[in-house]
C-alpha cells in the first residue's frame, strides 16, 4: 500500500510542474524525396564484388533494371571506369560492352557524350569477343546519331581499323558498320589511324573496301560483306556495276549462306543496270546484263539447298524486264545456243530437200551440219537456266513449287503471250499432292485469266479438283471458273455437268456454285444458246413436265441460262410458259443472281440496280457528279438554325441513301456522307433555342430527347471511323470533332440534370484531356478547323484548365451554339464493311434439338467485304430468347481470303441452354468490335510489350461493336435429358 501511495504523490507532483513549465514543441524535420541514384546503386555494388563472378551476378541484375535518361551518362561512367580499371575477366567485360550498346538506345538520351571512351576501350583489348561485342556498340551508337557526320566518319575510320583482324566475328562486325554507316561523299582509306584519321594509303570508297571482302577465307565472313553491300543498296547508295561480275562467282560458293545472299545481290544489280551490256565468258557475244543475271538466277533453281530454290524461284517472278526469247526459254528443257535452237535432222533432211541437193553417199557424213556446236563452250544462256520452271514445279520440296508458282503468275501477268505458253503447267499443277500447292496453282490461273482461254482438255483437268475434300478448295475453283473464257460450247456442257456433280456431292457448295454458273452465263451467252432446248428439255411440238423449283440443281441450270440471256436477246424465244413463271420467282428470291432481262411482251420493271432508272442509272460518273452537287448545297448552309436548312439536310440524306442503293460503286462514300449529315442534324436539333432557354424542371422531356440525341451521335460516329476503310486524316480528324461537341453537350446536359459538382469533377478533366488529346493529333488539320468549336476551345484553353467544372460547362454551353457548321470533305473512294451470312438460312422451321446442359455446334458461313483485320474484330453475338448475349471469338484459322477485299468466315459456334417447353428462336449476327487500340488516328503506338505483341484483341480491350450483318433467326429446342 505504501508503494502505490508513492506512486501517486510522484505522479501529481509531476503533473504540477508540467502545467507550470509546459514543453516545448519540437519543429518537425522537412524531408526531401529524391530518387535513388542508378550509377550510385550500380558502383556499390560492382565494389563489393571479390570476384568476376560476383561482378558479372551484380550486372547481369542491374540488367533487368530500367535506367531514366537522366541516368544513363553516370551510369555509362561506372561501367567504362570498372571497364579500365577493375576487370581482367573477359566475361565481365564482354557483360559491360553489351550494357554500354543497351544503354545507348534509352529513349531520350545522345551517346554522343560515351563515343570517345568506346573508341579508346578497343585499343587495349585484346578479346576478340569483347572487340566483336565493343564494335557492335559502336554500330548501335553510330545508328542513333545518324545526322553528325563527324562521328559516323571516325566510326567507319575505326571499322576499317580493325578489318584486319583474325577472328571472323570482328570482321563481320566491321562490315556490318560500313554497311549500315558507309556514305559515297567521305572516301576512305583501308588501313586509317583511328585517332588521327590520316593515313598514307590511297584513299578508297566503300563499295570498294567490302568488296575486297568477298574473297575472304571465311565463309561468314563473305555473308557479311555481301549483306553490308546489300544494306548500302537499302540506305539509297546505288552500287557500282563492277561488282557484277564478283557476286555471280560467289553464286558456285560452297555454302548456303554465302549463295543465298549472292543471289540477291544478282538480282539488285539486274534491277539497277538492267540494259547495260555484258560479254559472254568464251564467246564473241554480248548480252543485257538483265538477260545474263536472269540466266544465272535460273540456274540457281537448281541448287542443292531448298531455300537458295526459293529465293531465286521468288526472285525470278519479279524480274519483268527479262527479253521474251529469254522468259520462254525457262519452259522448255531444249538448249539454246548463238540465239537460234539446234535444228534436229529432220529439219536439215528438209532444208536440203528444198534446196534441190542431194547427198551422194560416197563420203562419211557428208550431209552433217556445216558447223558443229559445243554445248559446254558458247552458251548464250546457261544449260541449267533451260527449263528453269519445268526444274522448279518438279521439285521435291513443295516450297519450291509454290515460289515456282508464284513467280510464273508474275511474270504471265505482265506478258500475254507467256501465260499462253505457261498455262499447261499451271493446270498440271493442280494435281500436285500437297493442298497449299494446289490452292496456289488456282489461285495463279485465276489472276492471268484475263490472257487465257482454256481447251477442253485443259478443261477437263481443272474439273477434277472439284472431287477434292477441301472446301478451300473447291470454292478457289469456283472462284476461277468465275473469270475464266472456254473455247467451245462442249467445255460450257462439261463445266455444268461437273458442277452439278459436286452440287450433288457437296450441298454447302450451293451458293458458290450458283455464283459460278452465273459468271459462266455472263462470259459465254453465244455458247450457251445452241445448249438451251437440251438445259431447259425443251421441245418443239410436244409440252415436257414442268421441272421442280426446290431442285438446287434446276435452280443452277436457270441461272446459267438467265445470265446468257442478259446478252443474247434471241435466247427467250426458245424458254417454255414455266420458264417465264421460273424467272418471275428467282428474280424476287435470288435477285443477286438473276439479272433483270427484256422479255417479249413484258413491260422492263424498275429495279435496284444499275440497270435501274433514277440516279443511279448512268454511269458511275454522273453518280459522283450527283452526289458532289448534293454536298455542295449543303456546304452553302451558314447555319441550320436557319428556316428550311433542317428541311434541305433531310431531303440530301434520303438522296444520299438512295444514290448508294442504286449505285453500288459510290455505296461507302453516299453513305458515310449521309451518316455524318445526320450526326449533325441531331446535334443541331439537340441545341435548339427552346431548350436552353426554358428551366431545367420544365423540360425534362426535352433533356431526355437530346441526351438520346447524343448517344446516337456517339454511335454514329463511331462508325463512321471504324465501319468505314480508305478514310484520310482529314475526315477521321472532321468525325473526331463531332464527337467531341457531342461529349461536350453531354457534360451540358449532365450539369443540368444531377445535383451537386462532384459528378462533374471527373467529367470535366476526362474532356480537357480529350481535347488536348485532338490538338496533338490533328495538328496539321486545325488549320482546316476554321471558325469550329474546337478552335474557339482552344483559344480559351488555359481558361478552360483553370476553371471550375461549372464555369466550364456556360463555356462550353455558349461554344456549341455559336460553333458553324463544319463541312465535310468528298473523300476519293471510301468502301463500307458489311457481312452477309450464308449459312444459317434462317429458312427452316425443323428445330436444332439438343439435350439439356449439353452443347450442339451450328454452323455459320458468312462472307465478309471490306473489312480490315478481321481476325481481331469481327465476333460471332448470339442472343437468346431470355435476353442472355453472348459473344463468340472466332479463331484465325476460320477466315480465308478467296479474293481482294473478300474474306470467307467459316466457323462453327456452340449453344448451350436450359429446357424449353417449346421450340424458340435465337438471332445470330456478326459484330465489329472495336477499340482505341484499333484506331485510325495518327498518333505513336505505346511501347512495345512482350507479354501483349502479336496476340489478338481481348475481350477486355474491346470498348464497343457495330453491328455487321443481319441478324438470322435459328429455330433450337432445348430438352430435358432421358433417365
Amino acid at each position: 500500500m505504501m508503494a502505490a501511495h508513492l506512486k501517486k504523490r510522484v505522479y501529481e507532483e509531476f503533473s504540477k510542474v508540467v502545467q507550470q513549465h509546459p514543453l516545448e514543441e519540437v519543429p518537425a524535420k522537412k524531408l526531401r524525396l529524391t530518387k535513388p541514384s542508378k550509377s550510385a546503386a550500380l558502383h556499390l555494388d560492382l565494389c563489393k564484388a571479390t570476384n568476376p563472378t560476383d561482378a558479372l551476378q551484380y550486372l547481369l541484375q542491374f540488367a533487368r533494371k530500367t535506367v531514366e535518361a537522366e541516368s544513363v551518362e553516370g551510369v555509362a561512367r561506372i561501367l567504362l571506369e570498372h571497364y579500365y580499371k577493375q576487370e581482367t575477366d573477359t566475361s565481365v567485360r564482354l557483360k559491360i560492352a553489351s550494357l554500354l550498346g543497351l544503354l545507348s538506345k534509352t529513349q531520350g538520351f545522345s551517346p554522343d557524350c560515351i563515343v570517345d571512351d568506346a573508341i579508346s576501350t578497343l585499343n587495349n583489348e585484346k578479346s576478340h569477343q569483347v572487340l566483336a561485342q565493343l564494335l557492335d556498340t559502336l554500330l548501335v551508337i553510330g545508328t542513333q546519331l545518324p545526322d553528325s557526320v563527324a562521328i559516323t566518319q571516325r566510326l567507319i575510320e575505326v571499322a576499317c581499323k580493325h578489318l584486319s583482324d583474325t577472328y571472323f566475328g570482328v570482321r563481320n562486325k566491321c562490315l556490318q558498320l560500313l554497311g549500315c554507316l558507309g556514305t559515297v561523299d567521305k572516301p576512305l582509306t583501308k588501313e586509317s589511324d583511328a585517332t588521327t584519321g590520316t593515313s598514307g594509303a590511297p584513299t578508297r570508297d566503300v563499295q570498294s573496301v567490302i568488296s575486297d571482302y568477298f574473297a575472304d577465307q571465311d565463309p561468314r565472313v563473305r555473308t557479311a560483306a555481301i549483306k553490308a553491300m546489300l544494306q548500302l543498296h537499302d540506305r539509297g547508295m546505288k552500287l557500282q556495276q563492277t561488282i557484277y561480275n564478283q557476286a555471280c562467282k560467289l553464286l558456285n560458293d560452297d555454302y548456303e549462306q554465302v549463295r543465298s545472299a549472292a543471289v540477291q545481290m544478282v538480282w539488285v544489280l539486274s534491277q539497277l543496270y538492267a540494259e547495260s551490256i555484258v560479254p559472254i565468258p568464251s564467246s564473241n557475244e554480248e548480252i543485257r546484263l538483265v538477260d545474263d543475271s536472269f540466266g544465272k538466277i535460273c540456274h540457281m533453281v537448281s541448287d542443292g539447298s531448298w531455300v537458295v530454290r526459293v529465293q531465286a524461284a521468288k526472285l525470278l517472278g519479279s524480274m519483268l524486264q527479262v527479253s521474251p526469247h529469254f522468259l520462254e526459254q525457262t519452259l522448255d528443257k531444249k538448249l539454246m545456243s548463238d540465239l537460234r535452237r539446234k535444228r534436229t535432222a529432220h529439219e536439215r533432211a528438209k532444208e536440203l530437200y528444198a534446196s534441190g541437193e542431194f547427198s551422194s553417199g560416197r563420203r562419211w557424213a557428208d550431209d552433217a551440219p556445216k558447223e558443229k556446236v559445243d554445248t559446254s563452250g558458247v552458251n548464250l544462256i546457261d544449260s541449267g537456266a533451260c527449263g528453269a520452271f519445268v526444274h522448279g514445279l518438279e521439285d521435291e520440296m513443295y516450297e519450291v513449287r509454290t515460289a515456282s508458282v508464284e513467280a510464273l503468275c508474275l511474270l504471265a501477268q505482265s506478258s500475254a503471250s507467256f501465260a499462253e505458253k505457261c498455262l499447261d503447267f499451271l493446270v498440271d499443277m493442280f494435281n500436285d499432292e500437297i493442298e497449299e500447292v494446289r490452292l496456289q496453282s488456282i489461285h495463279a490461273l485465276r489472276q492471268i485469266s484475263i490472257h487465257i482461254t482454256l481447251r477442253e482438255d485443259q478443261l477437263d483437268t481443272v474439273l477434277a479438283v472439284l472431287e477434292d475434300s477441301s472446301r478451300d478448295i473447291r470454292e478457289a475453283l469456283h472462284e476461277l471458273l468465275c473469270y475464266t473464257n472456254v473455247s467451245t460450247k462442249e467445255c460450257i456442257q462439261l463445266a455444268l455437268l461437273e458442277l452439278l456433280k459436286n452440287l450433288t456431292k457437296y450441298p454447302t457448295d450451293r451458293n458458290s456454285v450458283w455464283k459460278c454458273l452465273k459468271f459462266l452465263g455472263v462470259r459465254h451467252p453465244t455458247l450457251v444458246l445452241p445448249l438451251v432446248p437440251e438445259l431447259l428439255s425443251t421441245h418443239p411440238y410436244f409440252d415436257t413436265p414442268e421441272p421442280d423449283m426446290d431442285d438446287p440443281a434446276y435452280i443452277a441450270v436457270l441461272v446459267l441460262v438467265f445470265n446468257a440471256a442478259k446478252s443474247c436477246p434471241t435466247m427467250s424465244a426458245l424458254f417454255s410458259d414455266h420458264t417465264f413463271r421460273h424467272y418471275a420467282y428467282l428474280r424476287d428470291s435470288l435477285s443477286h443472281l438473276v439479272p433483270q432481262l427484256r422479255l417479249p411482251g413484258k413491260k422492263l420493271t424498275s429495279g435496284l440496280g444499275s440497270e435501274a432508272c433514277g440516279p443511279g442509272s448512268g454511269s458511275v460518273e454522273s453518280a459522283r457528279l450527283f452526289l458532289q452537287d448534293s454536298l455542295a448545297h449543303v456546304s452553302m448552309l451558314q447555319s441550320l438554325e436557319a428556316p428550311g436548312a433542317q428541311d434541305l439536310l433531310d431531303f440530301t440524306i434520303r438522296d444520299l441513301q438512295r444514290l448508294g442503293e442504286l449505285q453500288t460503286e459510290l455505296a461507302g462514300s453516299a453513305d458515310f456522307c449521309a451518316t455524318y449529315l445526320r450526326c449533325q442534324l441531331l446535334l443541331t436539333k439537340a441545341l435548339q433555342e427552346k431548350l436552353w432557354n426554358i428551366a431545367v424542371p420544365l423540360c425534362l422531356k426535352q433533356n431526355a430527347m437530346a441526351s438520346a440525341a447524343v448517344k446516337q451521335i456517339l454511335e454514329e460516329t463511331y462508325k463512321l471511323e471504324f465501319l468505314y476503310s480508305g478514310l484520310e486524316t482529314r475526315q477521321v480528324a472532321t468525325i473526331h470533332h463531332v464527337r467531341l461537341q457531342a461529349k461536350a453537350l453531354q457534360l451540358v446536359l449532365t450539369a443540368r440534370t444531377k445535383r451537386g459538382v462532384d459528378p462533374l469533377i471527373g467529367i470535366s478533366e476526362k474532356f480537357i484531356q480529350e481535347v488536348e488529346s485532338f490538338q496533338r493529333l490533328f495538328m496539321s488539320e486545325l488549320p482546316h478547323f476554321q471558325e469550329s468549336f474546337v478552335e474557339k476551345l482552344l483559344e480559351v484553353m488555359p481558361r478552360l484548365v483553370a476553371c471550375k467544372p461549372l464555369d466550364l460547362v456556360k463555356i462550353l454551353q455558349t461554344t456549341l451554339r455559336q460553333s458553324g457548321f463544319l463541312h465535310l470533305k468528298i473523300p476519293e473512294q471510301i468502301h463500307r464493311a458489311s457481312a452477309t451470312i450464308i449459312e444459317p438460312t434462317g429458312e427452316s422451321d425443323n428445330p436444332l434439338r439438343f439435350t439439356t446442359g449439353l452443347v450442339v455446334a451450328l454452323d455459320i458461313d458468312a462472307t465478309l467485304e471490306h473489312v480490315q483485320e478481321p481476325q481481331n474484330t469481327v465476333k460471332v453475338q448470339v442472343l437468346y430468347p431470355d435476353g442472355q448475349a453472348h459473344i463468340i471469338h472466332p479463331k484465325p484459322g476460320d477466315f480465308r481470303h478467296p479474293g481482294p477485299g473478300r474474306v470467307r468466315l467459316i466457323t462453327q459456334v456452340y449453344l448451350s441452354h436450359s429446357a424449353w417447353t417449346e421450340p424458340c428462336q435465337i438471332e445470330v449476327r456478326l459484330l465489329l468490335a472495336y477499340s482505341s487500340s484499333t484506331s485510325k488516328l495518327s498518333s505513336p503506338k505505346p511501347a512495345w510489350n512482350e507479354s501483349t505483341e502479336g496476340l489478338p484483341q481481348t475481350e477486355s480491350s474491346i470498348e464497343g461493336t457495330i453491328p455487321l450483318s443481319k441478324p438470322v433467326k435459328v429455330f433450337i429446342m432445348p430438352k430435358l435429358a432421358r433417365r
